[in-house]
């Protein structure tokens, strides 16, 4: 994108993706192309992309992919985050029929896509997976989300085991199609892991579909998530950007 006679390439992430490792690349091959990063809820980055607020955006799969184009990257563990003193805490991982008689927090903004939940249903939705976590904290129920929002979201009196065999959340880099720009084109190369003298392609769209399922294999694990809307400056060894 071009702001003024200054080119900024816009990246969108969602809470738990951590985009430092393909921005520090970035900064190193485009020095005259600051990234500004834009952290984004899982809901809204869809809408986000397809008005133009970025060029490209680390997403949630599934997402209503009409008008965009995605590369999927890597699929994250799923946990369950309980209280240090509940009996979960005891295993190093847990099956779903262990979660029977708990209730379970399925907060609104949750990106597990479901055919069954675990655990019995609790007395509220929270909106955020922020509220759930305080919820879990007070002692009113367990939530199982993707590690990197455990991580994030990581509290002293609170922990989390993996959660074996239920779907997981696979991350993708998405961007709207008809704005496959050189600057994008450059980014899905880093992400691709392409080195600065591989000769690039117009990247194929991926399939068009309304919701996807997630794939079902042990991922990478991402680490805590930045904040938003802070400009990476160019340079020639810069640091990701992070936030507490």
């Amino acid at each position: 994108m071009t702001d003024g006679e200054t080119k900024v390439f816009r990246l969108a992430y969602v809470p738990g993706v951590t985009p430092a490792k393909w921005v520090n690349i970035w900064a190193e091959r485009k020095p005259d192309v600051p990234i500004t990063l834009v952290t984004v809820s899982a809901a809204e980055v869809v809408g986000l992309l397809r008005d133009g607020g970025a060029d490209a955006g680390f997403v949630r799969l599934p997402v209503d992919r009409d008008g965009l184009s995605a590369i999927p990257l890597y699929v994250e563990t799923t946990v369950v985050v309980v209280p240090k003193d509940h009996a979960v805490a005891a295993a190093d991982e847990v099956a779903i029929a262990d979660l029977a008689d708990d209730e379970v927090l399925h907060p609104l903004d949750d990106t597990i896509e479901w055919t069954v939940r675990p655990g019995l249903p609790a007395f509220t939705r929270p909106a955020t997976t922020a509220e759930a976590i305080e919820l879990v904290a007070a002692g009113a129920g367990l939530l199982v989300v993707p590690q990197s929002l455990a991580r994030l979201h990581h509290r002293r009196d609170l922990t989390y085991r993996p959660l074996l065999d239920v779907p997981q959340s696979q991350v993708a880099l998405a961007w709207p199609t008809d704005a496959t720009t050189d600057l994008v084109e450059d980014f899905i190369g880093i992400v691709r892991g392409r080195t600065v003298n591989s000769s690039r392609g117009r990247t194929p769209a991926a399939p068009a579909s309304s919701a996807e399922k997630p794939a079902q294999r042990q991922a990478q694990k991402p680490a805590k998530s930045g904040s938003s809307r802070r400009a990476v400056p160019a340079r020639r060894k810069g640091k990701g950007h992070r936030s507490r």
